[in-house]
């Protein structure tokens, strides 16, 4: 059994992760909410990614760390403000290497560790309106290569790039059928991606089994990243 902790395990992917992981591993949550996670076998840690430091002192030593806040601005370039880029990269970045500073005395503790970051299929394959998320984004990958670089062997770090997934955090692009059937159509396999397909894979990197895999962007996107049909 690992101890695994997960920055903002409370809705989406990371509650799908949480209901995947809690079946077999300790799993700590940090997350601003715990109305989800009532129920399930887990310990809540109140914290916001934004804003407050994660006390690591209340962790044991943790086998794999996982971090899912995250946004979407979806906007014409010229109607992002330079306060926007600073904010998603706050959250997408900093948070990130925030957190993963506060514990790192536990990580790795015990030779071998996995960290899994969330990126999107928009750095690697160009999308317009995408400037600020994309930006933020292409930075958290180039910190998954630099880490896996410098932890290697003891720490692996892997990041997961989707594309558009039915999560509360998608739901102004997915809350009616209109935009279901636009948004599934866009994608080579006809639908968008679940939670639970990309807990599948974060459950994936944070095992043994992906123990020769490190600084790798896994692109998890229904095709849309490099097919066109």
């Amino acid at each position: 059994m690992k101890n695994i902790l997960i920055i903002g395990g409370s809705s989406g992917i990371g509650l799908a992760l949480v209901d995947l992981l809690s079946q077999e591993h300790q799993v700590f949550v940090a997350s601003r909410t715990a109305e989800r996670l009532t129920g399930k076998n887990c310990t809540h840690l109140p914290f916001d990614a934004a804003t407050d430091t994660l006390d690591a002192s209340v962790l044991p030593e943790l086998h794999g760390f996982v971090y899912c806040p995250g946004s979407i601005n979806l906007r014409p370039f010229k109607g992002l403000k330079p306060e926007t880029f600073q904010a998603d990269f706050d959250l997408n970045v900093l948070g990130a290497i925030k957190a993963l500073q506060a514990v790192g005395k536990n990580l790795g503790a015990n030779g071998q560790a996995s960290v899994v970051f969330y990126s999107t299929v928009a750095v690697q394959t160009g999308m317009p309106f995408h400037a600020s998320v994309a930006a933020a984004k292409g930075a958290l990958e180039g910190l998954t290569r630099s880490l896996a670089a410098e932890w290697a062997p003891k720490i692996r770090v892997n990041c997961i790039a989707p594309s558009l997934v039915n999560t509360p955090l998608a739901d102004k692009f997915l809350n009616n059928e209109a935009k279901m059937e636009k948004a599934s159509e866009r994608h080579p396999m006809q639908r968008v991606g679940t939670p639970q397909e990309i807990a599948e894979a974060t459950a994936f990197l944070l095992s043994d089994k992906s123990g020769w895999m490190t600084g790798q962007i896994l692109t998890i996107d229904g095709g849309i990243g490099t097919l066109k049909t």
